[in-house]
């Protein structure tokens, strides 16, 4: 497990723009089951989620359409969560960082570390607003 003082401003990468941290297994459930569109950010440490995942998640929400909810989980930090989110996100393997997009509880695009890694926070917003038009 990471320190807290070590990734809160990580964290605060999401919240600032409006994520919602989620801490516990249930408050996946609760946040994946409800209407609409909901996208799920695990968010780390590395660098590629410094450089290009969280900067592109954030860009992508100046979209037109974006999902109703935007959660977050920190892989090495909310086990328990990361663990449940990662149970939706089945058949994809476990990676971080990685986004899914889901709605009405299921799983409907999927961004891997693979495409998240050396690739710049434009075009995994690109991506991301890609999904949005299609399924928000």
């Amino acid at each position: 497990m990471y320190p807290a003082e070590l990734v809160k401003p990580m964290r605060e990468d999401l919240t600032k723009v409006g994520f919602e941290e989620l801490h516990t297994a249930e408050a996946v459930n609760t946040a994946i089951a409800k209407e609409g569109t909901t996208l799920v950010v695990v968010n780390s440490v590395c660098g590629c989620a410094a450089a290009n995942a969280r900067p592109g998640a954030s860009m992508s929400l100046a979209n037109d359409k974006k999902p109703a909810h935007i959660v977050t989980v920190f892989a090495g930090v909310d086990k328990e969560a990361v663990d449940q989110a990662r149970a939706h996100m089945v058949p994809f393997p476990p990676s971080s960082p990685c986004m899914a997009l889901f709605k009405d509880g299921e799983l409907v695009h999927m961004l891997e570390r693979h495409h998240i890694e050396g690739r710049p926070a434009e075009l995994i917003a690109e991506n991301l607003m890609d999904a949005y038009n299609v399924h928000c």
